[in-house]
């Protein structure tokens, strides 16, 4: 029998056959946390030089610091930036709103590409997701409960979105800049 036959596999290919296991066109955003018990006899160094690896092809994109996309998973990718930001931020309250809710109702004309704008109990921050596009992370200090009845749950972006009413309000306390909207349109949904 060939040594060869004898040897655990390669880091790398133990890392895609996991992955391959696990990942779904529902489930294919990995951390690094997730993916380390993949391969738990790599030191932290060496984890850190597979992951880089790996991201070299297209199996596994890193899509953002600490956000890994699975290609070979097919997700839809209309919804990745979606889908990250309800990854990135699980641990906040968050919600579509600003020109992204508005846009999609048609009360701002122009669809912002490749960027989507959340409202967040975390810090503002805006984060460039490889080529899929953009999110902008708005703060909020309203809470969930007082906004309650003015968002309803997205299932397909896995977000909660605000009604137009509240993106617009949204956009007036953001200090957005309000010339895209058509008012005529707006005023129908206040």
């Amino acid at each position: 029998m060939p040594t060869e036959a004898l040897l655990p596999p390669q880091p790398l290919r133990r890392l895609y056959e996991g992955l391959y296991a696990l990942a779904t066109p529902e489930r294919y955003l990995f951390t690094p946390a997730d993916m380390r018990a993949l391969v738990p006899e790599l030191s932290d160094t060496a984890y850190r030089a597979l992951l880089s690896r790996a991201s070299r092809d297209n199996k596994l994109i890193r899509l953002c610091r600490g956000l890994y996309l699975f290609t070979p998973a097919k997700p839809n990718l209309g919804l990745v930036l979606y889908h990250a930001a309800a990854r990135l931020r699980a641990n906040a309250f968050n919600y579509i709103s600003l020109e992204t809710a508005l846009s999609d109702v048609g009360i701002i004309s122009q669809v912002p590409i490749n960027w989507i704008t959340v409202m967040s109990s975390g810090r503002s921050q805006t984060l460039v997701c490889a080529s899929f596009g953009t999110i902008e992370f708005i703060h909020t200090q309203r809470k969930a409960a007082a906004l309650s009845e003015h968002l309803y749950y997205d299932h397909r972006c896995r977000l909660w979105r605000a009604k137009p009413a509240l993106a617009l309000r949204d956009m007036k306390v953001a200090k957005r800049n309000l010339d895209l909207i058509d008012w005529s349109v707006a005023n129908e949904f206040v």
